[in-house]
């Protein structure tokens, strides 16, 4: 199981601001090591998700700008059925495309959201979110150990976002989860990462 969280680009005013964040520390060797999730190895551990860029140009050049390998999309928010302007800023031959399932409430709709995008696309890596507090935006551990097993059973490649519980974490592991998405701190809070000794245990723990 891998876990990371590094920086995050924002987009602000048609242009794009880096902001750093605490990170772990990493040894030599880490360093240079490739990041390696469900078999696929990542050159970057920087992993970019697309949502509030001013424009599509913008983001393509934030992805371009960041070396990033790994792409984030909300299934709310985009359209595999028909030409859609975030996804078409995406070269999905250079980046894998992660769908979410941001804005599902429970299991059974993350579930349904991941099996449409499935369906519509091909992709069978998911971003697994469950919140069913739409101020906050905090997971719901038990729905989301739920859709988990449920998703590694239908053949899914699992991500899922999750508060940074080492017993919440070593469960989704042990169900067959690739990698855990732990929480830093409150979305949107400005905070940095304020979970970095339960971070330790998950990845001690994995």
């Amino acid at each position: 199981m891998a876990l990371l969280w590094i920086r995050y680009l924002l987009p602000q005013h048609g242009s794009v601001t880096v902001i750093e964040l605490k990170s772990f520390r990493l040894s030599e060797e880490d360093k240079v090591k490739p990041l390696v999730i469900a078999g696929r190895t990542f050159t970057s551990r920087l992993f970019i998700g697309t949502g509030k860029y001013p424009s599509p140009s913008v983001l393509a050049a934030a992805l371009a700008a960041s070396g990033t390998e790994l792409v984030t999309v909300a299934l709310r928010r985009v359209s595999f059925d028909e030409p859609d302007p975030t996804l078409s800023a995406i070269d999905f031959n250079k980046y894998l495309v992660v769908p979410n399932t941001s804005g599902a409430k429970t299991a059974e709709e993350a579930v349904r959201l991941a099996r449409l995008a499935r369906a519509a696309s091909g992709l069978t890596w998911i971003k697994l979110e469950v919140t069913p507090d739409p101020v906050y935006l905090l997971p719901d551990p038990a729905e989301t150990l739920k859709a988990a097993e449920m998703l590694v059973r239908e053949g899914f490649t699992v991500l899922p976002y999750i508060h940074a519980d080492p017993t919440l974490a070593k469960r989704l592991e042990d169900v067959g989860c690739a990698a855990v998405m732990p929480l830093g701190s409150p979305i949107g809070s400005a905070r940095g990462i304020k979970t970095e000794e339960f971070v330790k245990i998950i990845v001690a723990q994995a």
